[in-house]
């Protein structure tokens, strides 16, 4: 990974940690030793929003989960979230989400229950920050950690998605734009989100793959979606599943891996794989740490 790289992701955690505080773009520039133009530069560069931008994003997308799964007043909501007024975060919120705080409070999500508000809410505390990161090239090829490879029943979930056909090249670049535009659309919705974000891949040749960016869901939602974004539901049964630790560019071998385990134990792939990134970067900015569930459906 380049060290510039490494120092913005360093950033985006500490700026994940700070968003209760003090997070414009001089802060951030005194806190990373940059000057305000070469941080605002290379933070768009690499996360695709500028800093403000970034920051109004995370906090409105994680005080939408406490609204819906808290009873706060919604000042006191606004103001855990780094908003200074409540006027301020009802102005924002309605633009960036298309209705008031109290009426997306009202509204509520679409599976009810303090259990899957509970669940939605931490879903969207961990994949918000980094919602358009998973799959970031770090070119860096280290050691391949063993893996830990089983058999396990599944149950069958819900999720949405949104599809692209892509070369190899381009995953990470249809990621970027499929989860975020995923991530928002369940949010803006209220759509109860029910875990990490994950890429299926239901077709796979030689040129190119199918590929489909998207997030667990607690229940098939109400009414029909728009804006590219599918509905899917996965069926229970038999999959191989492994944990694969390290950088996202280091997952080919992980697969390679466990097609020869499957050899080895005379299973047949019945569906299609999909990975799950259970670490966010910019939560634990050394690639080392990363942790993503690849899962093979077999028969």
């Amino acid at each position: 990974m380049s060290s510039g790289t490494r120092e913005l992701l360093r950033l985006l955690a500490a700026v994940n940690a700070r968003l209760g505080g003090d997070v414009s773009l001089p802060a951030l520039a005194a806190w990373a030793h940059r000057s305000r133009f070469a941080l605002h530069r290379r933070f768009k560069g690499l996360v695709g929003e500028t800093p403000k931008a970034y920051t109004t994003r995370v906090r409105l997308a994680r005080a939408a989960a406490a609204l819906v799964s808290g009873r706060r007043p919604v000042s006191a909501v606004a103001y855990d979230h780094g908003f200074g007024s409540h006027e301020v975060f009802t102005r924002t919120f309605t633009r960036h989400l298309g209705r008031s705080p109290r009426r997306y409070r009202s509204r509520g999500l679409h599976v009810a229950g303090p259990r899957a508000a509970a669940v939605h809410a931490a879903a969207v505390h961990a994949a918000a920050p980094c919602i358009s990161l998973y799959r970031i090239s770090t070119i860096e090829r280290k050691s391949a950690v063993p893996l830990d490879i089983s058999v396990r029943e599944l149950p069958a979930f819900h999720a949405l998605v949104m599809r692209r056909r892509v070369t190899r090249d381009e995953i990470a670049a249809a990621l970027g734009e499929c989860l975020p535009a995923v991530f928002g659309y369940a949010q803006e919705h209220g759509l109860a989100i029910a875990g990490p974000p994950f890429a299926r891949y239901p077709e796979v040749g030689m040129g190119s793959l199918v590929i489909e960016g998207g997030i667990t869901v607690a229940g098939p939602p109400p009414e029909a979606l728009s804006d590219g974004i599918e509905a899917l539901t996965i069926p229970a049964g038999r999959a191989v599943v492994t944990i694969h630790r390290g950088p996202y560019d280091t997952l080919p071998e992980s697969y390679q891996e466990i097609e020869k385990w499957m050899r080895e134990q005379g299973l047949s792939a019945a569906g299609a794989p999909w990975e799950t990134y259970l670490t966010d970067p910019g939560e634990r900015p050394d690639p080392a740490t990363w942790e993503t569930e690849i899962v093979q459906p077999v028969q």
